[in-house]
This record gives C-alpha cells, sequence and structure tokens, in this order.
C-alpha cells in the first residue's frame, strides 16, 4: 500500500513537472521536448517488445506514432517549402516503420526510427544554438 503511495505520488510529481515545463517552454523547446517523449516511448516499447510484453509495446508505440503523427500535423506545409515537405516524408515514413515493427516484432525497425529521431533532435537543437548565438552581444574591440 505504501509503495502505490509513493508510485502515485512521484507519478503526480513528474507530471507537475512536465506541465510547468510546457507552460513555460518556447515552440522550439515543445518540439525537443516532444521528440525526447518520441525516443523515450520507442525505448520503453522495445524494451516490452524484448521481454514480449505485447500490450505494453503496443500501447507505447501507439504512444509514439500519436507523438510523431502531431509532430507531423504541426508543419507549416506553406511557409516551410522543401523542408517541411521533407519532414512530412519522414514523419510518414516513420509512423508506417513503427506499425510494422509493432507487427513483426522487429527491434530493428525502432532503431531505425530512434535513429532519424535523433538526427532531426540533434538539427533542432543547432537551430537553437545558432539561434541563442545570434542574440548574444558582440563585445566590442
Amino acid at each position: 500500500m505504501v509503495k502505490s503511495r509513493a508510485n502515485s505520488a512521484l507519478s503526480q510529481y513528474k507530471s507537475v513537472g512536465v506541465a510547468s515545463g510546457i507552460e513555460n517552454a518556447t515552440p522550439h523547446r515543445l518540439v525537443l521536448m516532444l521528440l525526447d517523449g518520441a525516443l523515450d516511448k520507442i525505448a520503453a516499447a522495445k524494451g516490452y517488445m524484448q521481454r514480449n510484453e505485447i500490450a505494453e509495446k503496443g500501447r507505447y508505440i501507439s504512444w509514439a506514432v500519436t507523438i510523431v503523427s502531431g509532430l507531423q500535423s504541426s508543419l507549416d506545409m506553406e511557409g516551410g517549402g522543401e523542408i517541411s515537405r521533407n519532414l512530412d516524408d519522414l514523419y510518414d515514413y516513420m509512423v508506417r516503420r513503427l506499425a510494422e515493427a509493432n507487427i513483426n516484432n522487429d527491434v530493428e525497425i525502432l532503431d531505425e526510427v530512434m535513429g532519424l529521431l535523433l538526427e532531426i533532435k540533434s538539427a533542432w537543437a543547432a537551430i537553437a544554438e545558432s539561434v541563442n548565438d545570434l542574440s548574444k552581444p558582440v563585445a566590442s574591440t
């Protein structure tokens, strides 16, 4: 009973932490948080897959698909040009691969999708660094 209360309290604490992180996040940071969330869900699904816990595997893959689909639907297809079209295609590919991984219990496909998400996350993080560098005052000599 005590362990159950501790788990419940921990869950509520994490929920509050995520909610406050979202409230204070820039749109750029929100995308990074979504990418992290998708990566976490796929990593968990991989563990469930390896332990043959089918229901949980499916639940976490479904959760990852929802996040990737959300990223896809947030693309600015008019203003984003070729980058948005390429990301749209890539997100569509990842959703299809996640479904295939779920159906075939294929860990390698999960690793492939995680690798693609990590590349996107790396590029997205680099954008933030370059924007931050531009906003820093230039020291006069």
